[in-house]
């Protein structure tokens, strides 16, 4: 099996990213692996699609240090390859980092995975699936009880109102954005420098709004789910709790978030089977959810992170069972012919 990876950029990438692990892991099972960009499609006049493919060549790194500086190396090479010689398109590219002079590139994952689904090949996730999820907005397309109080607006005034319903606190953050950018706590309507947050954040867009939640201040745990169902190995779940660092409100591994086991509770798992009906209605193979308490803050369908933090703390490499799923899929469509959609084989 050939897999291609769609990242934003090659020199972006990074050892503790989960596609490094998730390539590591197909890598050692045997398959072949490429990394395709927004700029690497060509849709041809005949109707083919084709990638400008970076691969590498004859090595098989098995350690995340020298597969980043193999993939960054002269050793790779280029190859154009007809979308049929991809079994699987793993849409790993986050349109948040795509705004800008590079705002064409946000969107390049959804049109072009859905004229390779059209050919024949796996596509994860379901890109209609994932053009219901550009920005957070998504979240509020989930059953009310696993979702904070949240007001959506470009309007300060509104803002403000919503603030003093909330006396525990408010979390403003962008529609449009990822990585805990732009995430600030008020708890009050008469903050002197609220005028200036609002500014910050609503230069990106619409400004969320969300009722702060008290068992923030212990972090969230990032729960996987596959298929649509929590992901484990025998009674270990793929999870973590990310603690913040000290006087940090945000959580993020990159602003000194602390990876710690997580237990995951029976009101967890209650959120996780709240979100499957639609996950898997919109095709959604890979999520990663954001838990804070019984409450869902974040739901990640592009690019969810944490599976080295999770390897490390469980010992188990949980890539290599989400390969694994990649590896039935792609049995399923071959003994089915045909006849299931993308949307279909995505959460099988």
């Amino acid at each position: 099996m050939r897999i291609a990876f769609l990242v934003n950029s090659i020199e972006g990438e990074e050892t503790f990213y989960a596609t490094t692990s998730l390539a590591l892991a197909a890598l050692a099972r045997g398959h072949e692996i490429a990394y395709v960009t927004p700029g690497d499609f060509t849709l041809r006049p005949d109707g083919r699609l084709t990638i400008h493919a970076l691969s590498l060549g004859s090595a098989k790194p098995n350690k995340a240090e020298a597969f980043i500086a193999a993939l960054r190396s002269g050793a790779t090479r280029r190859d154009i390859l007809d979308i049929a010689e991809i079994q699987v398109l793993f849409l790993r590219s986050d349109p948040s980092e795509d705004t800008g002079p590079r705002s064409w590139a946000a969107h390049a994952g959804v049109i072009f995975g859905r004229l390779a689904a059209e050919r024949g090949t796996i596509v994860v996730n379901d890109p209609d699936g994932l053009a219901r999820a550009q920005n957070k907005l998504y979240l509020q397309d989930f059953p009310e009880i696993v979702r904070p109080t949240t007001l959506i607006s470009k309007h300060i005034e509104e803002i403000k109102s919503f603030v003093d319903e909330h006396p525990g606190g408010v979390i403003l953050k962008p529609l449009q954005g990822s990585g805990g950018k732009n995430v600030f706590k008020v708890s009050s309507s008469h903050e002197t420098n609220l005028n200036q947050i609002f500014e910050v954040v609503s230069e990106m867009g619409y400004v969320i709004a969300q009722e702060y939640l008290p068992a923030a201040t212990e972090g969230d745990v990032r729960l996987f789910l596959m298929n649509g169902r929590p992901l484990k190995r025998g009674d270990t779940y793929a999870a973590v709790r990310r603690v913040p660092a000290d006087g940090e409100l945000r959580s993020n591994m990159h602003v000194n978030g602390r990876p710690t086991t997580a237990v995951i509770t029976p009101e967890m798992l209650v959120v996780a089977e709240q979100m499957r009906p639609k996950l898997v209605r919109d095709g959604m193979f890979l999520v990663g959810l954001d838990v804070v308490g019984d409450k869902l803050v974040e739901v990640n369908v592009f690019t969810p992170g944490a599976l080295p933090e999770i390897a490390e703390l469980t010992s188990i490499e949980f890539s290599e069972d989400i390969v694994a799923a990649l590896e039935q899929k792609l049995d399923i469509k071959r003994a089915n012919g045909g006849t299931l959609s993308n949307r279909e084989i995505a959460t099988l």
